[in-house]
């Protein structure tokens, strides 16, 4: 696995496995920010935390991020609020893969509360450690979305 700058960010439901993650990954040797929160709030909300996570890792070039809560779902769309991130929900390993290897994805959704700290690790790990692939097809759909997201034309249908 590289060393990264990986900057995290939860809720209550995702706090457990956030600071399980973040001694795991300063251990593991990466540059760890922890965007928040700071101490378990049961009455918390996912958003300001998950797109605080993808402004930063937008404006840190190389960083990657994760983002944590109940289930993934929410913290993945707060993700991929912030133009420019493209957040991967991974509730396995191969969905982790795929996210990086297929998608470029720069911040991964885990749902703290849909894993065991192990698979929620171990998931997180696979996700930081899987290059993008470069295949062509794949860069060719990501500038599709690229150019969506700058120009707000949708990509040209197939004849």
């Amino acid at each position: 696995m590289r060393d990264v700058r990986v900057y995290l960010g939860s809720d209550h439901a995702g706090f457990e496995l956030k600071a399980h993650l973040v001694k795991h990954l300063t251990a593991a040797g990466h540059d760890v920010v922890d965007v928040g929160p700071a101490a378990y709030d049961a009455m918390d909300d996912y958003p300001p935390y998950c797109v605080e996570t993808a402004r930063r890792v937008l404006a840190d070039e190389g960083s990657l991020g994760v983002v944590i809560g109940g289930s993934g779902n929410g913290e993945q769309i707060a993700a991929n609020k912030v133009p420019g991130i493209r957040a991967a929900l991974a509730y396995n390993l191969e969905t982790a893969q795929l996210g990086r290897a297929h998608n470029d994805a720069q911040v991964v959704a885990v749902g703290g509360r849909m894993h065991t700290l192990e698979e929620g690790t171990a998931i997180v790990d696979t996700f930081l450690a899987t290059p993008f692939s470069g295949d062509e097809r794949h860069a060719r759909r990501i500038r599709m979305l690229v150019d969506y997201e700058r120009t707000g034309t949708p990509p040209a249908l197939p004849a």
